[in-house]
């Protein structure tokens, strides 16, 4: 067994890695840029060493700078995570001639699926049913244009190299194929070092399932169940399961034998990911090979009972595997959540900054039987940075089956604490509460059909608007008896708490009678209901569990002057508990309306200009591009609003902006 690995990794993974090997007594090794000098996995392993400047292309992905670190230290193995250099054979080569294991594939394997044209050749000779498409490479926009038009639309354009949503472009029209096809080049350029372009079918209403194959040196493989991956974002994904709503036994059997048969094609060991595109026949389409760990690995070790990151360790020690194919059962049903550091409310752009609160929900298994997993690289006080991958943690529920998994999932998230930054969270906990979601009736479309304008929030129902309106009571009675209190010392004497109060949130307005009892207040409504609150909240308190007529609810709180802010299953409610002759004045208030910014092109989230497609004077028309602004390595292309003519440009190409910040102005 190794004595020393180097994770050539960061972040979550980073951290992953090192737990596992910590579990099995291996010293590791961390390598960090300047961006990273705090970071968590720096602080975790056992040795650290700085690699160079916070962009990965100087640091990270710079094989001689890796090849170095692991001279100083002397590491036996290097685990690659993924991204970066887990798929770079050059990486693998370079560290058999160092004499250094790499716990990963063969090089040949690596080069082999890396090349997504090369792969589905591979595949198609290997048995493996695959998507049509022009499997050559493409070197103008006017080729890419009559090759989709061949094919048919719609497209997908895609890069060769490419992987995690970048270089991916889905293309309807020829207008579309032809900026995509600059788009996911210019990407791939920056992300892969690596330009190449394909095209192939994009199949509609299709489901993204993957089958989790290991494999050890000695030709024995397995694959370990299916992965539903089909809740997307811009290609990248955001929420996965396993098992699979959707496969039968049989489906699942076809997809995992034809998953090992281009592993063994390729002479694949370790641990790898063969995905599919799934119509609503259950027929399948191979789609790529990932020669590397999975982010969502996770929920596949949930189900199986597996340590995937220690059979890869174990694996590239030369051991064999330990199971065989009839070894593997699925028990129970986990979700993975991806939380994100890019804000839902600006259509989920990237967002940077500090992180003032962070405290996940607690982790195991808990008193039902359910577990709680978060893997995360971030800590309280840490920095999300605009140079790496927005990720901030991976939680994953696992439960007897998959709704009892849901359930669990919306109570963690109701329970996880992130502040000062913008995070998807709230998103997450209004997919969880989706009824389409809970029937499991998804594809890749999912959040372009559930949210055609963007997310702007869960609008409460009248059920949950009262259940929030029984906490804010709760939290009014204990403010005022606090006030009280102090008052009262003050006088010495003590006024009394009204019991009668107007609770306003959202377009609702409910008038309510508060009885405080031994340890609970009883909420009574005016239609006749009561609700039965109790909690252990107290003021300061950022998040509490209130339990609402026996069901425990976790709502994040605040206070700000007479408002309560309180959160929960994605609901971001301002509300106010006022007696009833303020709830009367306070409806005569003139509503504020926000500032008009139409005639201003501002920055959407902290980025680099990249380019700027407009002069002043010009007439430019509702979506036509204007500018592309790079942030944490995606292109974002902004467009305008509506027809109008460019009065000045304020920024340049290659300028570093902040949030709202100027970019042009229209007459």
């Amino acid at each position: 067994m190794f004595k020393k690995i180097l994770i050539a990794n960061r972040g979550e993974i980073a951290c992953r890695v090192i737990k596992t090997a910590q579990k099995l007594g291996i010293a590791t090794v961390a390598v960090y840029s300047d961006a990273d000098r705090d970071a968590l996995h720096v602080k975790m392993a056992d040795e650290a060493v700085h690699i160079g400047p916070a962009p990965s292309s100087q640091s990270y992905i710079v094989i001689e700078k890796i090849l170095d670190a692991i001279r100083k230290t002397g590491a036996d193995a290097v685990h690659p995570g993924y991204g970066f250099l887990s798929e770079n054979a050059n990486f693998a080569e370079a560290l058999k001639a160092e004499g250094v294991a790499f716990i990963g594939p063969p090089p040949v394997a690596i080069e082999a699926m890396g090349d997504k044209i090369t792969s589905k050749k591979i595949a198609a000779s290997a048995g493996v049913s695959t998507v049509p498409g022009h499997m050559g490479l493409i070197e103008t926009a006017d080729e890419a244009v009559h090759i989709a038009g061949s094919i048919g639309y719609p497209v997908m354009i895609k890069a060769s190299a490419g992987g995690g949503g970048k270089g991916m472009r889905i293309a309807w029209n020829d207008a579309e194929a032809r900026e995509g096809f600059q788009s996911s080049r210019n990407e791939a350029k920056s992300s892969f070092g690596d330009d190449r372009i394909f095209i192939e079918k994009f199949v509609t209403q299709p489901r993204h399932i993957e089958i989790q194959v290991l494999g050890d040196q000695h030709g024995n493989i397995v694959y370990l169940g299916e992965r539903e991956c089909s809740i997307q974002r811009r290609n990248q994904k955001v929420i996965e399961e396993a098992p699979s709503p959707f496969l039968d036994a049989a489906t699942r059997k076809a997809m995992g034998e034809q998953a090992v048969a281009l592993a063994k094609a390729v002479g694949y060991f370790s641990a790898g990911t063969v995905e599919f595109i799934v119509d609503g026949d259950r027929n399948f389409y191979f789609l790529e090979m990932n020669t590397r760990l999975q982010v969502e690995h996770p929920v596949t070790e949930l189900i199986t009972g597996l340590d995937l990151v220690e059979e890869m360790i174990r694996v590239a020690a030369g051991e064999r595997l330990r199971i065989a194919q009839d070894d593997v059962k699925l028990n129970g049903w986990a979700i993975e959540s991806r939380l994100y550091a890019e804000d839902p409310y600006r259509n989920f752009l990237p967002s940077i900054g500090r992180l003032t609160r962070y405290r996940p929900p607690v982790e195991g298994e808990q008193a039902d039987g359910i577990v709680v997993r978060n893997d995360t690289g971030v800590f309280e006080g840490g920095e999300i940075s605009m140079y790496y991958d927005p990720m901030i943690a991976k939680l994953c529920t696992w439960a007897p089956d998959r709704i009892t998994a849901i359930d669990a999932m919306s109570a963690a998230l109701d329970d996880f604490e992130v502040e000062g930054i913008g995070h998807n969270l709230p998103f997450l906990s209004a997919v969880m509460e989706q009824e389409r979601f809970r029937e499991g009736r998804l594809t890749t479309a999912y959040i372009a059909e559930e949210f055609p304008d963007g997310f702007a929030g869960v609008t409460p129902r009248e059920a949950d608007a009262r259940l929030l309106a029984a906490a804010a009571a709760l939290i009014n009675l204990r403010v005022q008896g606090r006030d009280v209190q102090i008052s009262g010392a003050l006088a010495n004497h003590a006024r009394p708490v009204s019991p009668d109060w107007i609770v306003a949130l959202d377009d609702f307005s409910f008038p309510i009678h508060c009885e405080q009892r031994q340890d609970s207040v009883a909420v009574s409504f005016d239609d006749g209901t009561t609700l039965q609150v109790s909690s252990d909240w107290q003021p300061g308190a950022t998040h509490a569990t209130f339990k609402i007529d026996g069901r425990a609810v976790g709502i994040k709180t605040g206070l700000a002057g007479s408002r309560i802010r309180l959160r929960w299953r994605g609901i971001d409610a301002t509300v106010f508990v006022r007696s009833p002759r303020v709830a009367e004045l306070a409806r005569l208030m003139p509503k504020k309306l926000p500032p008009d910014t139409s005639k201003f092109l501002l920055c959407p989230m902290p980025g680099v200009v990249t380019s700027i497609v407009v002069n002043e004077g010009d007439t430019v028309e509702a979506g036509q591009a204007l500018a592309t602004v790079e942030a944490m390595k995606m292109e974002n292309v902004l467009r305008a609003e509506r027809r109008g003519v460019v009065s000045r440009i304020a920024a340049k190409a290659g300028a570093s902006l902040g949030v709202d910040e100027l970019i042009m102005e229209f007459e």
